[in-house]
């Protein structure tokens, strides 16, 4: 396969970062974020949880800095939508993301996937959709117990060190996560082995993603 490089060493590339929950975007895309960081591409990042409150919150706040320390610049959102009810909120997300579209204008966006389990990581990525119809978007997977693994259209390859930041930074920031069983280095481990070796990665390692829409030049 044949690489395709979304910006290079010393360009800036501008990322909007979507998650339902203050994992989310960890989970889903964070060793992409870590793999821009380290390579030197001048990240300017909008990071957007849509449901955190209380602990939660300040873990979202946190591990958002610890995964963007060395990006050119940093925006850090958290909102207090209610977890679990997020296609009863649709309308109030759309405002939210609405607005954000009005001020910031990415040239990737990391958002669910379209056919995840969840229903909250569901809304969000129809809502992307939905308001950012011109945009390269780019949709991560989560693990969970609904089994729900889909089939990805892209890879990012990720040294071992960097899956292991990734694991490490997780298990830091997340203890309100600590009790539960699948939230783990493991867990974690073991997709990234899963989409490493479908894409044959050079370490073994990678994280996927759903693009459903690109335009090659």
């Amino acid at each position: 396969m044949r690489a395709l490089d979304l910006a290079r060493p010393g360009e800036y590339l501008s990322v909007l970062c979507l998650g339902a929950h203050s994992d989310d975007i960890e989970i889903g895309s964070g060793g992409t974020l870590l793999r821009w960081i380290r390579a030197a591409i001048r990240l300017d990042v909008h990071w957007c949880v849509l449901s955190a409150e209380g602990d939660r919150a300040e873990e979202a706040k946190a591990s958002a800095a610890a995964f963007l320390a060395g990006a050119n610049s940093q925006t850090i959102e958290v909102a207090r939508f209610k977890d679990g009810f997020f296609p009863y909120q649709g309308g109030q997300i759309k405002q939210l993301l609405e607005e954000l579209k009005a001020r910031v204008s990415p040239d990737v966006i990391l958002t669910h996937r379209l056919d995840d389990a969840h229903q909250d990581h569901r809304e969000v990525a129809q809502l992307t959709w939905n308001t950012f119809r011109d945009h390269f978007i780019l949709e991560y997977e989560i693990p969970k117990w609904d089994g729900d693994p889909g089939r990805p259209s892209h890879y990012m390859p990720l040294s071992a060190a960097t899956l292991e930041g990734k694991i490490e930074l997780l298990s830091q920031h997340f203890g309100t996560q600590s009790s539960k069983d699948w939230f783990e280095p493991g867990t974690f481990r073991g997709l990234a082995r899963l989409r490493g070796m479908e894409c044959r990665a050079p370490e073994g390692y990678a994280e996927a993603f759903v693009v459903r829409k690109a335009m090659l030049g």
